[in-house]
């Protein structure tokens, strides 16, 4: 399975409406409120992973959005990244970097993340399938972790295989580009020497079910 290719205008729509939706979404949740609901959340997915993080680890939260599992406060350290960093500091009260002074936040896109060191956890939830290169941003992630490190991926997938290729041609999904299985998820990052541990359904639903999956990294280590 090799990603589809991704026009232009898509992933500027895309990226657009994905900074509506947070707008809009936020702007009707109170900040502690939604954050504390956002911990307990967090908590809960590194439960049905079976991942905990220890002393001295460094972890990456990729795709991180305004609350990502960087709100917890886990042992290690932290790094977060996502293209729209800058736009949550100015313009969404719910973040606010300074409230985490053990995260570095990285304003990029994954696509031209290049990892100074690798981290023995990374962390991509609910963004893979937000990118503009599907192919580069896994062999990015890929690369960010060291071997027999841990990655979690979570993401909507497919029910439906003629659904799934109706919505990769037609603007059925517009806030999420790249439309796929699990199957196919499973083989980009087979690809990149990542070894699915475990996978569970998180979330049912009509057409997509959201999906949670557990890699290890096989093979030689970055250097």
């Amino acid at each position: 399975m090799i990603g589809l290719p991704l026009s232009k205008w898509k992933w500027k729509l895309a990226q657009a409406l994905e900074w509506r939706w947070w707008q809009y979404y936020l702007s009707k949740r109170p900040k502690q409120v939604y954050l504390d609901n956002k911990r307990a959340y967090w908590r809960k997915m590194l439960e049905d992973a079976g991942v905990t993080p220890k002393n001295g680890d460094r972890l990456l939260d990729a795709g991180c959005g305004p609350a990502g599992l960087f709100i917890l406060p886990l042992p290690g350290n932290m790094d977060a990244l996502d293209p729209l960093l800058e736009n949550y500091k100015k313009n969404l009260t719910h973040f606010t970097p300074e409230d985490y002074p053990r995260v570095r936040f990285l304003a990029q896109p994954l696509e031209s993340f290049n990892a100074q060191e690798v981290y023995h956890k990374v962390f991509c939830f609910n963004a893979i399938n937000h990118v503009k290169d599907l192919e580069t941003s896994v062999k990015r992630l890929a690369d960010a972790l060291q071997t027999h490190g841990t990655m979690l991926v979570s993401v909507d997938v497919h029910k439906y295989q003629w659904l799934k290729k109706m919505f990769q041609y037609l603007p059925g999904d517009v806030l999420h580009p790249h439309q796929y299985d699990s199957a196919d998820y499973h083989s980009f990052f087979a690809r990149q020497g990542l070894i699915l541990l475990r996978s569970k359904v998180l979330k049912q639903g009509l057409i997509f079910d959201y999906y949670l999956m557990v890699f290890e990294k096989r093979g030689n280590e970055k250097t």
